[in-house]
């Protein structure tokens, strides 16, 4: 345990005193008000309820816990994870339900890139220890297409092309009820729930989201959408069709009918990724000529 001693910047006067924690030290909300409901977090030298509020020059002092052991990849084999294309600087798969993209704290189930590592795949060493290689996500609970980088040249071209929307994304999404209008564009920025860690949110102070659906199919309780993303945040399918009253089937988590959920046997979020479009991090130029190669892969 190391314990760091700072007065209360200007910033943060009249905040509450997990929140202030929270701010000046990185941790999460919940995290932040567990030290100080365990007497971790003393204003000057007295400790308080997370309700307080802090005062511009106290002095905080807050006992911070170890921090947590790296995690590491083991390579283990990983049941239905499909290997839709490989060379030298990417790999291509079909990611099964209940399979995370990377080991993270907490997380004991199976990786995509445990599952390649556990079949010989070398992987780049570009990102943190646990994301090597990973150049966007899907949710543990999402079915479908993902590309890994293998080279580290791989990495950083398609680290930009993601950044840069340069990257189409495609989903088939069961959400509850019908959709109205039946094709249309949802516009909402998202940030972090205010009050959940774990959740996000439309927010009006959030990061610019857009998210495009066409209704395929309508049945009595829910409609099957085809919905391609024009930004990438955490979880912004699940968050926008959530905002319009109609999250995705078995997303308990966004507002989603429990009953529902359980008479389809559903215990995750309806959503797969079935297309990813991009141009190939080497191989997509022809040297010397503006031409390009796009290549797309989709799920069965």
């Amino acid at each position: 345990m190391t314990t760091r001693s700072v007065p209360v910047p200007d910033g943060l006067d009249g905040l509450r005193l997990d929140q202030a924690v929270s701010r000046l030290f990185g941790l999460s909300r919940s995290a932040a008000a567990a030290l100080v409901e365990a007497g971790d977090a003393l204003v000057d030298g007295v400790p308080r309820p997370k309700a307080d509020k802090v005062t511009a020059g106290s002095w905080l002092e807050v006992h911070l816990p170890a921090p947590p052991v790296a995690v590491e990849v083991v390579p283990q084999a990983v049941p239905g994870l499909r290997v839709i294309y490989a060379d030298d600087d990417i790999v291509v798969v079909d990611k099964p339900v209940g399979v995370a993209a990377h080991p993270s704290p907490g997380w004991t189930g199976p990786t995509v890139i445990g599952g390649l590592a556990a079949i010989g795949h070398r992987i780049s060493t570009s990102g943190a220890a646990e994301r090597q290689g990973i150049v966007h996500r899907l949710d543990v609970g999402t079915t479908g297409v993902m590309v890994v980088a293998k080279s580290e040249h791989a990495y950083t071209v398609l680290k930009r092309a993601f950044k840069e929307r340069e990257v189409e994304k495609r989903y088939h999404a069961l959400v509850q009820g019908h959709l109205d209008p039946l094709r249309g564009t949802i516009d909402a920025p998202i940030d972090r729930h205010p009050t959940h860690d774990y959740r996000w949110a439309v927010m009006s102070g959030g990061k610019p989201s857009v998210t495009h659906y066409d209704t395929l199919e309508a049945f009595p309780a829910a409609s099957l959408a085809d919905v391609r993303l024009e930004t990438g945040r955490t979880h912004q399918i699940r968050v926008h069709f959530s905002a319009m009253r109609h999250p995705c089937v078995g997303d308990l988590t966004y507002g989603a009918d429990p009953t529902l959920a359980a008479r389809l046997g559903l215990s995750r979020q309806w959503l797969h990724a079935r297309a990813l479009s991009f141009l190939h991090p080497v191989r997509g130029k022809k040297f010397g000529s503006t031409a390009t190669t796009l290549m797309t892969w989709r799920t069965r």
